[in-house]
């Protein structure tokens, strides 16, 4: 092959290019496509969260949840908002001890977008089941992959790829759906501030301890009265004792 062949050849390329680029230009003017979309049922789902705040370092928040484990919230907004006992708080506003609780509810809705695809042209050349190349409105031909079970109208008539003909003139629907999930979330966070511990009632008495005095150590003193075991008999003998003696002098004095 020399090199005008080649040069040739190169440039015939570059033509069949440049002309398969304007087929596929003027073919996506000649195709109408319309899109539509549908939504079912949403479903909602709702999840609470509880806890207490920690500490909360710049715009990080710590904070210990009902299970036990320690949360780090990091980077919390500055537009971020608390409901606290009817106030709207700030991240900075936030004091250990305060009770949190986050509620998140999540919506889940059904999409279906529908994709409905026409074009209308002659039938320049078709390769069934797979291609068939089309001369639209505007003169240009275009090829289009058939896709499978694809059907055509003609004449007001359906028929499948194998009864495609030079110069018919056919159009043809594609329709596609494409089903999605859209979901959205919801995020409310609520709070109440530490209970201060209360004073006592007014009412309820004070109990002071007071030292109690060292019992006094008792002294022996003598008994005013003598003990029930004493008796007059001692005494009344003694006295008889002296009576005798003294008739007895009184005797011997009277001998003398």
């Amino acid at each position: 092959m020399n090199r005008n062949t080649r040069t040739t050849n190169l440039w015939l390329a570059i033509a069949v290019a440049l002309i398969s680029m304007g087929f596929a230009a003027s073919a996506g003017a000649q195709v109408q496509t319309e899109t539509s979309s549908s939504t079912g049922q949403p479903t909602k789902t709702v999840q609470v969260e509880r806890g207490e705040v920690v500490s909360v370092a710049g715009n990080d928040l710590f904070v210990k949840m009902e299970n036990g484990d320690i949360r780090h919230f990091p980077n919390v907004p500055e537009s971020a908002r608390v409901t606290v006992d009817g106030q709207q708080l700030g991240i900075h506003d936030l004091k250990p001890g305060m009770k949190l609780q986050r509620t998140i509810t999540t919506t889940s809705t059904p999409k279906t977008v529908t994709t409905v695809e026409t074009v209308t042209g002659t039938v320049f050349w078709v390769s069934p089941p797979s291609s068939v190349s089309l001369r639209l409105e505007d003169g240009t031909v275009q090829q289009f992959t058939i896709p499978k079970g694809q059907k055509f109208t003609i004449d007001g008539k359906e028929t499948d790829a194998f009864g495609l003909r030079k110069g018919m003139k056919v159009s043809a629907t594609r329709i596609t759906e494409s089903p999605e999930v859209v979901v959205s979330q919801q995020r409310k966070v609520t709070g109440t501030a530490p209970t201060p511990p209360s004073p006592p009632p007014a009412d309820v008495p004070i109990l002071v301890a007071k030292a109690q005095p060292a019992p006094a150590v008792p002294t022996e003193t003598a008994p005013e009265k003598l003990p029930k075991t004493g008796s007059m008999i001692p005494l009344l003998g003694l006295l008889g004792l002296l009576s005798l003696g003294m008739s007895l002098g009184l005797r011997i004095l009277r001998k003398s």
